[in-house]
């Protein structure tokens, strides 16, 4: 605050006391009207805001745990799925199987259907095709699992059961996966067309290995296979000479042997 002039007159320092004190009032009452718009501020949404908080807070905490739980499940399931294979590995299928039977009942998401998947494949292994059968079946059938998983094991209890199973049921199961672009296309494409082949349906069955013989996208051995099936039944499977000979290991730009 500036110092007073020393030739103030009384009437000067009257007016700078009653400034002064204008000032002063003005601020109190400037605090006085901000702490009661802060206490009705306090009152109109103070629960509600603490309420938020709270929510919140619980939110987040609830958040961290879940994580934690979800962290701890993943590691848990990773560890059995080790144990497992380790199991395996050494030629205790058994044992394996056992590893698992706790996640295959109980587990959940994809780890459970993972873990079922695994046990058929053991038991496949055993040469317990039925028991094979029975929990690729249960897989294929979840309509929680996902869709691939689901796909693959529709295919696996066909082959597991292929040789009891009636010729059109296996025609029915795989028919919609063995159409060409579906990615799955060879693998059902074959048992549905050796299906095909034991119902007599010898064109239909010619038709289908020559098209899995002729698609790149499946795996070589297979279309070998399906290629010489369909020479078989008397169905051109070669789209390309020069190709079919090089994946045999012909060199095609060798001399021919002398005499010929």
């Amino acid at each position: 605050m500036a110092k007073p002039p020393l030739n103030e007159t009384r009437q000067e320092k009257a007016a700078r006391r009653k400034a002064a004190e204008d000032e002063a009032l003005m601020r109190e009452v400037d605090d006085a009207v901000r702490q009661g718009d802060m206490e009705d501020f306090g009152r109109r949404y103070g629960i509600p805001l603490l309420v938020v908080v709270v929510v919140a807070i619980a939110a987040f905490g609830a958040y961290l745990l879940w994580q934690g739980r979800q962290d701890a499940a993943r590691e848990r399931n990773a560890e059995t799925f080790t144990t497992a294979l380790d199991q395996v590995e050494a030629g205790n299928l058994e044992a394996g199987s056992q590893a698992l039977n706790e996640l295959a009942a109980d587990g959940d998401g994809i780890a459970k259907f993972n873990a079922m998947m695994m046990q058929a494949g053991i038991a496949s292994q055993q040469g317990n095709n039925t028991r094979a059968a029975e929990l690729f079946g249960q897989v294929a059938e979840n309509q929680e699992a996902p869709a691939v998983l689901r796909n693959v094991a529709r295919i696996r209890r066909v082959a597991e059961q292929y040789d009891t199973m009636d010729k059109s049921a296996v025609v029915r199961d795989l028919g919609p996966l063995a159409k060409p672009g579906n990615p799955f296309f060879g693998s059902a494409g074959e048992l549905v067309a050796m299906a095909q082949l034991d119902l007599g349906n010898r064109s239909e069955a010619g038709a289908l290995f020559a098209a899995i013989a002729k698609d790149d996208d499946v795996p070589d051995g297979l279309r070998s296979r399906a290629r010489q099936m369909a020479g078989v039944l008397g169905v051109d499977a070669v789209v390309d000479v020069d190709q079919l000979l090089e994946e045999q290991g012909v060199d095609t730009q060798a001399p021919p042997p002398e005499g010929e």
